[in-house]
């Protein structure tokens, strides 16, 4: 007797706890009435001016030692990996030896109109085949 009183309040405990979760996920396995409202993507607003920005803080992407000529960038894009843009820039930049390294590209994170961070590109990456304008 004693274990049927035990089974019934665990049950019972278990219930009042689901009760109290409300609708299911959007993702969940249940009937569509009892699932949640997705939610609306962020709005990105209008697109970052990227040249302006590299105009005013180009030592966020290349480092000044290096020298940067001939920094070009590319159009911004929707962040796939979260809210902002990136883009794409290249240069021509020298070691602190004054050696000539070549063309260096990165990609840039740009989030609340600041230049949020930056990654050297590999051969992999889209940045080869973006079209690039002159900042």
């Amino acid at each position: 007797m004693r274990r049927i009183g035990v089974h019934i309040a665990l049950v019972a405990g278990a219930a009042l706890t689901l009760a109290g979760c409300g609708f299911a996920d959007v993702r969940a396995p249940v009937p569509d009435f009892m699932r949640g409202k997705a939610p609306d993507p962020p709005t990105l607003g209008t697109p970052p001016d990227v040249k302006l920005l590299l105009r005013q803080k180009l030592d966020s992407v290349f480092v000044a030692a290096s020298q940067p000529t001939h920094v070009r960038v590319s159009e911004p894009r929707p962040n796939l990996r979260g809210p902002g843009w990136t883009a794409c820039v290249k240069a021509e930049v020298v070691s602190v030896t004054g050696k000539p390294l070549g063309t260096q590209t990165y990609r840039i994170e740009i989030s609340d109109g600041v230049i949020a961070d930056r990654q050297k590109v590999e051969a992999e990456d889209t940045c080869t085949s973006e079209s690039y304008e002159p900042v």
